[in-house]
């Protein structure tokens, strides 16, 4: 028998880095299994970070391919300065892995906080 038949995965589940932007400029990121459970949790206000700088929007997100590696990524990209992570996010590969990006609300992201 294979692990998938004793413990069956959702099939929205799956390791993923995200960016959001928030209403104060800054840059979120974040890593989870759920990516739609935990954008719901943002929005609502339930995750303490971004309670204070709603609303907030996805700017990026990518799939790294276990959920350590995901951590792993999230750790690297948040050591990284804000210029560097929109040029990486703009490549459209983060560690390897295609970065899919919200172009509409990047470009007015971008556009509202270097102006």
């Amino acid at each position: 028998m294979s692990t998938e038949t004793i413990l069956p995965q959702a099939a929205r589940s799956k390791p993923t880095v995200y960016v959001l932007a928030c209403r104060d400029g800054s840059l979120y990121t974040g890593a989870t299994l759920d990516l739609g459970r935990r954008l719901s949790a943002h929005r609502r206000g339930d995750a303490k970070y971004t309670r204070g700088r709603l609303p907030v929007s996805l700017l990026a997100c990518w799939h790294p391919a276990s959920f350590a590696a995901a951590k792993s990524h999230e750790a690297r990209f948040k050591r990284l300065r804000r210029a560097q992570k929109l040029a990486l996010l703009g490549k459209g590969e983060a560690y390897g892995c295609r970065v899919y990006s919200n172009v509409r609300a990047a470009a007015a992201y971008v556009t509202r906080v270097t102006a």
